[in-house]
């Protein structure tokens, strides 16, 4: 476990390098991330490359025994760069080009920039790619940032006509299988086939889903070409920075060509970016369940220890409010990554910068050099690693499947205002972790090694997933499938009967549907009178061979129907809950199937505290301004102890989750 920071040396005057870096040594950092948009510094003009600035910072680095992660610089072309060859910019859906002035304004597709990333990339690699200096290397920085994942260039068009024209064999093919027929778009040619511009109304849904897959796809590839010079010349590990619950790039598949997976973590700003208005204590220390789901996802994308290649260090610029976070925090979110198997913390930035974009946007140290209210935090977090070296990585008894293909094809199908697919998904797996349980977030075509299973939609699902997934019910698992899935085909056309080729393992059928607004309030009934409100989305069931496990009250359309079904399969079950749960519903029918799989967990806990478990050691974190007392029946605390501060964290070493409790 390792605590490292992020620096622009090209940003400071010479002379205050080696104090900061001395200061670094002091504070028990063991990683310096630079250069990422240093295009313009490396190469001022076109061939002239200056690379002792670098070297100096690296021998710097070195000397006071720390190792540089060097960034290719691509993610800032150079204004000298888009003056040459202006081709290379993106433009925007109706034909607006996005022009230099920030960062992330090159197209993934344009020829004339993947002979200069090429260029650039190559050029670095051979000096650098197996320096001793380098631990490793991270391609450009957060693909898509800024909105930029989608470009509707001429090379764009291009690209993505030659994309379709590789799967179909002609028009009529294509218009058989996406459905064209509807308002006469039938294509003449496969070189009819555009990107999307400008409509009345929405995207063909069809177009729409391939156009997501192409563009996951170009991102990657461009990826690729960086990866494979770095490799080429002896890196010895290739990551990319990816970003909070980013939905244009699969990362299943972007996970062969990396090492391992890395994000970029800030607390205070992700919880502003979701559903409904943040808390007090959200504010100051985010939402736990939100920062580990990312945790999860990157390790279990990655099937290694992922790093956070951007902690946030304080007060930052860019959500709509900017609150300085609660004393401890930084320590904290450090904590909570290396539970969900981080091995490495690197904060941004070093210092306060002077200049550009980010001026409001903290650091370790402020713009003067001195200690910020982060530092602290990070050199204690740097110390206390030391005593958790060579953990394995967390050990999940539960899966949650994440498919992109769905998020796709309900991108502009929501059919609700507040139907977000990671909202959704955040319901079941926010039961979870109340309950302490480890979860792995996996693809539906990965391996389903688990106790229990849970899709909160599989809107596309194929019948290859539906066949693995009775394989796995029947040999024992428990699944939980949640509403919308099995709805459509690959292409996005709907089936004409739903879930599709699940029903069969879910015993039932979904009969029909609503969305629920706020003014038009639904709940359902177990079987014992509890009644449970619901939200956003609501089916009813016609049973087949399945039991009705919840039913909607009332005497309206819905009344007395069933909404959640169970289906015994072989030795295991199969849930299907055809509704949007609200936090106590989602707790019932997870915490049910924990107690059917024999899962070990611990009560339910409140918003904020949370329990991960990582090789015999088990973390609470407390996300709360309020503190926290805590029992341990079995084990010994090795950092911290019963009573867990406001926005801080204790340790113990214990192999019984469900010995830990509130006091």
């Amino acid at each position: 476990m390792s605590i490292g920071v992020c620096y622009f040396p090209e940003h400071w005057p010479d002379e205050d390098w080696e104090r900061d870096v001395v200061a670094m040594a002091d504070a028990g950092l063991d990683y310096v991330r630079m250069a990422e948009f240093s295009w313009g510094v490396l190469e001022p003009e076109r061939g002239s490359f200056e690379f002792e600035w670098l070297d100096r910072a690296l021998d710097l680095i070195d000397d006071r025994g720390m190792q540089a992660v060097l960034c290719t610089p691509t993610a800032a072309p150079p204004r000298w760069l888009v003056d040459e060859r202006p081709e290379i910019l993106q433009q925007e859906r109706d034909g607006t080009v996005r022009e230099a002035g920030s960062r992330r304004h090159y197209c993934f597709n344009s020829p004339a920039y993947r002979e200069e990333t090429e260029r650039v990339v190559r050029k670095l690699a051979e000096r650098y790619a197996d320096d001793s200096r380098v631990a490793g290397w991270q391609t450009d920085n957060e693909y898509g940032c800024h909105g930029t994942a989608y470009c509707y260039c001429d090379d764009c068009a291009d690209a993505f006509g030659e994309w379709v024209s590789d799967r179909f064999e002609d028009a009529a093919d294509l218009n058989e299988a996406w459905g064209t027929t509807f308002w006469s778009q039938q294509y003449d040619s496969l070189s009819d086939v555009d990107v999307p511009r400008p409509t009345p109304a929405q995207d063909h849904p069809a177009l729409a889903l391939a156009f997501a897959r192409f563009t996951s796809d170009a991102i990657l590839d461009y990826n690729r070409l960086q990866t494979e010079i770095l490799r080429e010349h002896g890196a010895p590990f290739v990551t990319h920075n990816f970003m909070h619950l980013y939905p244009a790039i699969d990362l299943h598949e972007a996970s062969a060509d990396l090492d391992f997976l890395s994000w970029d973590s800030y607390p205070t700003g992700h919880v502003q970016e979701g559903e409904g208005e943040a808390s007090a204590d959200e504010l100051r220390a985010g939402d736990p369940d939100l920062l580990s789901l990312n945790h999860d996802l990157y390790r279990s994308v990655g099937g290694a220890p992922f790093w956070v290649m951007e902690q946030q260090p304080g007060d930052v610029n860019w959500p709509p409010h900017s609150p300085q976070p609660g004393e401890g925090a930084m320590r904290l979110w450090a904590h909570q990554a290396v539970a969900h198997g981080a091995d490495s913390v690197v904060y941004f930035r070093w210092r306060r910068c002077l200049e550009g974009q980010e001026q409001y946007h903290a650091g370790l140290r402020k713009a003067d050099g001195s200690p910020d209210r982060g530092y602290d935090d990070a050199t204690e977090a740097a110390e206390e690693f030391k005593t958790l070296t060579d953990l394995d990585l967390p050990e999940a008894p539960v899966a949650i499947l994440h498919d992109y293909e769905t998020l796709w094809a309900l991108d502009g199908r929501e059919h609700a205002p507040d139907f977000d697919y990671w909202t959704l998904l955040g319901a079941f797996y926010d039961a979870l972790r109340a309950r302490g349980v480890a979860v792995d977030v996996v693809s539906p075509e990965d391996d389903l090694a688990y106790d229990a299973v849970i899709a909160p939609a599989l809107y596309t699902a194929s019948e290859e997933t539906a066949d693995r997934l009775e394989e796995f019910v029947r040999e024992g698992g428990q699944l939980l499938l949640g509403p919308r899935s099995g709805v459509a085909d690959e292409y996005n056309k709907l089936r004409s009967a739903q879930p599709g080729p699940l029903a069969d393992l879910v015993g039932a059928t979904v009969e029909g549907f609503e969305t629920v607004p706020p003014e038009l309030p639904r709940s359902v009934e177990s079987e014992d009178g509890d009644r449970y409100p619901i939200r956003i989305w609501a089916e009813w069931l016609a049973r087949d061979e399945a039991a009705a496990e919840y039913i909607y009250t009332g005497e309206d359309v819905t009344g007395g129907r069933p909404a959640v079904v169970s289906n015994p399969v072989g030795d295991g079950q199969a849930t299907y809950a055809g509704l949007w749960p609200e936090p106590d519903l989602a707790d019932e029918l997870v915490g049910s199937m924990l107690e059917r799989a024999g899962i070990d967990h611990t009560e339910r806990f409140p918003d904020g505290v949370r329990v991960s478990v990582r090789d015999g050691h088990v973390w609470l974190c407390n996300f709360t301004s309020e503190p926290v007392d805590v029992v341990l029946d079995d084990g010994e605390w090795v950092l911290g102890g019963p009573r867990v501060e406001p926005f801080d964290v204790a340790v113990a070493e214990t192999n019984r989750l469900s010995g830990l409790s509130l006091d």
